[in-house]
């Protein structure tokens, strides 16, 4: 009876669980299929190599020009430019909270990281605006301080806690017996970190920075608020940009329903799709590759 009884609940997890996975990607279908439909006849009047490659985005003129080659560029520089801050950062402070730090400071900053990471992106984006850019342009002597720098600055800011939460429960799961061999054998606590429990912790690593990338990319508060919504190719990390989210939030309301404005934003969104859906594959096989090399290295 219990036997039979084990075998029913079974069934029902699995089918609940199965129909909740359906469903998560059921509705990413139906918002895809609903992004291309409205972003795909735009190019019935621009083609696909001027919408990509068109430095100018104008499409409010007469004749209108539809070309994102600078909210592309200003989206990757923005992303890149707070990851080469994020990760490090992120990082290091999970390797210290995990393997350096005492019991007690440990339980006090890793949940005030965690509390970070639930700040609303629109605070962040008015910390920018009223504190991080008076400081940058005084400091540097720029016209504006809402620019590509400020905007990564708090792309970073919010993709730290991530990382540093996640990287930090990955790092502190690692068997206390690889740590214990290690030292064991002669080497330091510096070199069991770098050569035993970073590798083993590598795949969890490389998850904390997919997720808290993803979030970088995507965010539109922020890079609205702080990037200074210039849309050109910047020369400078000062310089006023406009990323893809920032374009489509600041136009849609103004756009006229399904016209040529309306159908350009939504192929922007076409693109940052694109964006995001290729740099989760590409992180995805890189976390998968790690943990391989990882398992291998132990």
């Amino acid at each position: 009876m219990n036997n039979n009884f084990r075998k029913i609940q079974d069934r029902i997890l699995k089918h609940f669980f199965f129909f909740t996975a359906l469903t998560s990607t059921a509705v990413l279908f139906v918002i895809a299929f609903f992004l291309f439909k409205e972003g795909i006849p735009i190019f019935e009047k621009v083609s696909i190599q001027d919408f990509i490659l068109g430095k100018y985005w104008y499409p409010t003129s007469e004749p209108p020009d539809f070309g994102i080659l600078a909210l592309i560029v200003a989206s990757l520089s923005v992303t890149l430019l707070s990851a080469a801050i994020a990760i490090p950062l992120g990082v290091m402070t999970a390797i210290y909270l995990a393997e350096i730090a005492s019991y007690r400071l440990r339980e006090i900053v890793k949940p005030v990281v965690e509390l970070l990471a639930a700040l609303p992106s629109v605070v962040i984006g008015f910390f920018g605006m009223v504190v991080v850019a008076p400081f940058l342009q005084n400091a540097f002597n720029l016209a504006t301080g809402l620019n590509l720098f400020n905007a990564a600055l708090m792309l970073a800011f919010m993709s730290i806690p991530t990382i540093c939460s996640i990287s930090e429960d990955a790092i502190y799961s690692v068997p206390h017996s690889l740590r214990e061999a290690s030292l064991a054998l002669g080497a330091t606590h510096l070199e069991t970190i770098i050569r035993v429990i970073l590798p083993a912790s590598i795949s969890g690593i490389s998850t904390a920075v997919i997720l808290g990338m993803s979030r970088a990319i995507g965010e539109t508060m922020v890079v609205l608020m702080v990037a200074g919504g210039a849309a050109m190719i910047p020369l400078s990390i000062f310089d006023p940009v406009r990323p893809l989210p920032a374009s489509i939030a600041a136009e849609m309301a103004e756009a006229p329903f399904r016209g040529d404005h309306y159908f350009a934003l939504f192929a922007t969104g076409i693109v940052l799709f694109l964006f995001t859906l290729l740099f989760n594959l590409i992180a995805d096989h890189v976390a998968h590759k790690y943990k391989q090399v990882g398992e291998a290295s132990l």
